[in-house]
């Protein structure tokens, strides 16, 4: 069985059966990783939601004035998709050419990571990933958070975010429009990727609108504790603080999902709406998100889609 057949299943009903198997990963604070190597002796890991499947390469044809890590593009299945070689781009001198192709699906483009292979799939628990934010190295700085084997094996899970935004440039924020007596609404935001973070806090600039933000769902679930606590401690309506909750949805130490079924499992949060916003497009990420109560999805990144969405949530 390839790789392919593992995990998009070897049939319609495979395939449905292992969509169910993953949805019901949400509110467990559980996550898949697919490993994969380098040929730097390392280990590095990225979702199995983000991938759509592995193959052999095939044909890389080059184009002019490619960015740097892209060795060209390559045509598969009907879909004409960049190819990024991850072991060049992350400075990396591998010993031969690789081959292997992860295909994967980020805010729903198509594109190529060239690896040396890949090896299985692991479930692991969120509160056992931990955040590397703050490392120094190039390298360090496209890796969003570490986890650890039960042989103690370490294993790097690559921050795509930011490796789109070093290879393609970042998303250019829209001609936002201001909402109508912003000065009194207040989001508060949580994502663990600094270039998220940076585009969602100048759309909401944009638009005029205060922000609270934090570096994964844990930070973000202590921080909402602390202000519904002292929002009861003084009688006052957490609504009037906060009108909007936006959350990624992969977050270390606490994803999306789980800090979703706390807001909504605390009457304190009633009246304060839920958006996900995340580059997991699939449906099954979406069924994941209606399961534990988010009340609206926007995939990443979209200056326009995110701001219209929250407008009228800003009441």
């Amino acid at each position: 069985m390839t790789y392919t057949q593992e995990m998009m299943g070897s049939d319609s009903d495979g395939m449905l059966d292992q969509i169910d198997a993953r949805t019901n990963l949400a509110g467990s604070n559980k996550m898949e990783i697919l490993l994969f190597s380098l040929g730097s002796g390392e280990k590095f890991g990225i979702n199995v939601f983000k991938v759509k499947e592995v193959c052999p390469a095939g044909k890389i044809t080059r184009t002019p004035n490619m960015p740097n890590g892209v060795d060209g593009i390559v045509s598969l299945r009907g879909n004409v998709m960049p190819v990024l070689n991850l072991a060049n781009f992350m400075g990396m001198t591998p010993e031969k050419k690789h081959q292997t192709m992860m295909v994967a699906e980020y805010n729903n483009h198509i594109l190529g990571f060239l690896v040396e292979g890949v090896d299985r799939i692991i479930r692991v628990d969120w509160d056992k990933v931990r955040a590397t934010e703050g490392m120094l190295s190039d390298k360090g700085a496209l890796i969003t958070a570490i986890t650890e084997l039960s042989d103690g094996t370490l294993i790097s899970i690559l921050d795509v975010e930011q490796i789109l935004a070093n290879a393609f440039g970042e998303a250019v924020v829209g001609n936002v429009e201001r909402v109508d007596s912003a000065h009194e609404l207040c989001i508060f935001f949580a994502d663990d990727s600094m270039v998220a973070r940076r585009k969602i806090a100048e759309v909401l600039d944009k638009m005029g609108v205060k922000h609270i933000q934090a570096n994964n769902g844990n930070d973000a679930w202590e921080k909402l504790r602390s202000m519904a606590d002292s929002a009861s401690a003084m009688s006052l309506k957490l609504h009037d603080q906060i009108q909007v909750i936006l959350t990624d949805a992969e977050m270390p130490e606490m994803d999306g999902y789980v800090l979703t079924q706390h807001v909504k499992s605390d009457r304190r949060f009633d009246g304060i709406p839920v958006v996900m916003h995340s580059s997991l497009s699939s449906d099954a990420n979406r069924a994941m998100g209606r399961k534990v109560g988010v009340d609206y999805y926007v995939p990443k990144f979209d200056s326009l889609i995110l701001s219209s969405t929250l407008r009228p949530l800003l009441t």
